[in-house]
């Protein structure tokens, strides 16, 4: 029975229905590729920068390799059975970079015609001192995770009328506040110390939760997302 829920539970992630391109729910599949694009759009456009290229080619650079794995789903089936989306996306980056990439024959994809306005502001606060593209890479992809489930965590604190709280406590995710830090924030909401410190356990534990469900849409298996979360935990770990 846990075999089958594991498999329910990650039929239907992103990378998952990716793999069915080419299936009768291959619409699905599009529609998976552009949100996985989409949000992952940063980490492709943090490597190439880091290779060296303008942040204007790098736009260019982002948006034909983009383009470009649409034409990789549709016409090379093998290329959907490579394990996470991480790994496969970066080796594919490099493919293309060795190729020429100048005339590759990328797929007009309506939804990806506009890039993320923030990339090169993202890139230069993140990856000032990245030693390799793939650091860059690797540091991009995880703090988009991070960025995207607290944008989620934040979104269920307003829908909760908790907002006040949200942005009280979210300095402190990382790191628990000093006593005199915890009673401040208990003036503030006017609560306890304590119950500061509960909310915060809170907090943290439904961030992890998101975080999970975030890595979950790239993966299509349990034992993808155990590595996945090594992987994340690691890069975070070797940042700082």
């Amino acid at each position: 029975m846990q075999n089958e829920n594991s498999r329910q539970r990650f039929a239907n992630t992103h990378w998952s229905m990716v793999m069915q391109m080419g299936t009768p729910r291959a619409t699905d599949a599009r529609d998976a590729l552009i949100q996985l694009c989409l949000r992952f759009w940063y980490p492709i456009y943090a490597y190439v920068r880091q290779c060296g290229h303008s942040p204007a080619v790098a736009n260019d650079i982002t948006h034909s390799f983009l383009q470009h794995l649409f034409r990789l789903f549709r016409e090379q089936g093998t290329a959907r059975a490579e394990g996470q989306f991480r790994p496969y996306l970066l080796a594919r980056l490099h493919e293309f970079l060795s190729s020429d990439w100048r005339n590759a024959v990328a797929e007009p994809v309506a939804e990806l015609a506009d890039p993320p306005q923030d990339l090169e502001s993202r890139n230069q606060r993140d990856n000032a001192a990245a030693p390799s593209p793939e650091q860059a890479y690797q540091q991009s992809f995880a703090l988009e995770l991070l960025a995207r489930a607290l944008a989620g965590l934040r979104e269920e604190a307003r829908e909760t009328g908790r907002l006040d709280m949200f942005e009280a406590l979210e300095p402190f995710l990382a790191q628990d506040p000093s006593g005199a830090e915890a009673t401040d924030l208990a003036l503030r909401l006017g609560t306890r110390p304590l119950a500061v410190m509960v909310a915060m356990k809170r907090m943290r534990q439904r961030f992890r939760e998101l975080i999970d469900l975030e890595l979950a849409d790239t993966v299509a298996s349990a034992e993808e997302l155990l590595g996945e979360q090594q992987s994340l935990y690691a890069v975070l770990r070797d940042a700082g």
